[in-house]
């Protein structure tokens, strides 16, 4: 007994009390807390805002500073571009015309996007399947493959030059992200609920407005915000559709304004600086939103 309890005993340390570790034996993962990531994760960061932070940071320079150090630091710091780019009437009518046609295709895509996803969630009917596969094949194809027969179709309905004509093709083009995110949300609530609300006494429409919007609400706040801000970002559809300078967007709007101050290149980063503001400052406050409704729809 004694032997064998003398063979069961754990081999003994290595100098200094470490643990024998044997070629053959398993290294531990590398842990989210290691230096080793947090290292990568700052330097993929600041490859992301290097570019942002010099188009701010180069609105406040002049241009012959600009042409001896492209790289520098302003001196000193110049405020008159910004101030030219906000006391100007050009800067806020765009921001008018992309503020207008941001919150007319979010409210569209959302109540659209409702009224398609409700019934392929809570309903069983003939062709389920099928409709709900023809909203996600509509991830597949791009703005840009049909942007030609878009802008015909556009033209033949007179939409030209109208902020219209921008609007309803780009709640068309979010609506398969939108059921794709929301279906699972509106899936997810269960039956008792609704058996509960009609023995109540409650109306199937009521049962939309008292239980299923409350319930599916950061479905509805992701959709609209990702609607909001590509519709705030988008170019390819107002750069065919838009010629006329007073319904020019945001996007549209730096590219006319580089194009009219090209020897400016100090008044060019600050109007490119003011128009990419709102979108950052819209993004980095709903932020969470976003990733809270996603994580949802991924989960349901």
């Amino acid at each position: 007994m004694t032997a064998l309890a003398a063979s069961a005993r754990p081999a003994p340390s290595p100098a200094g009390g470490r643990p024998d570790r044997r070629a053959g034996a398993p290294r531990r993962p590398l842990g989210w807390t290691s230096p080793v990531v947090y290292f990568i994760a700052l330097l993929v960061i600041a490859l992301m805002l290097a570019p942002i932070l010099y188009i701010i940071i180069g609105g406040f320079r002049t241009n012959a500073q600009i042409t001896v150090d492209p790289s520098g630091w302003p001196s000193p710091w110049v405020v008159q571009n910004y101030l030219d780019v906000l006391g100007g009437p050009v800067f806020w009518r765009e921001v008018l015309n992309s503020t207008i046609a941001a919150v007319a295709t979010t409210i569209g895509v959302v109540t659209l996007g409702l009224m398609a996803a409700y019934p392929l969630a809570r309903y069983r009917f003939r062709g389920r399947g099928a409709l709900y596969a023809l909203f996600a094949a509509g991830l597949m194809f791009p703005l840009t493959v049909a942007i030609t027969p878009l802008y015909i179709v556009v033209r033949s309905l007179g939409l030209m030059n109208s902020l219209t004509g921008v609007i309803l093709p780009q709640i068309a083009f979010a609506l398969p992200t939108t059921i794709i995110i929301l279906v699972p949300f509106l899936r997810s609530i269960p039956e008792e609920i609704q058996e509960a609300a009609f023995i109540d006494g409650c109306s199937r429409l009521g049962f939309f407005w008292r239980m299923v919007l409350p319930l599916a609400l950061p479905g509805v706040i992701t959709v609209g915000i990702l609607a909001f801000i590509g519709s705030w970002n988008s170019y390819l559809l107002p750069l065919y559709i838009l010629n006329d300078q007073s319904t020019f967007t945001l996007p549209l709007g730096v590219q006319a304004f580089s194009s009219q101050y090209s020897v400016d290149t100090a008044k060019v980063l600050a109007f490119t600086s003011l128009s990419m503001i709102p979108a950052l400052v819209f993004f980095s406050v709903f932020e969470r939103r976003i990733v809270g409704g996603l994580t949802g729809a991924v989960k349901g």
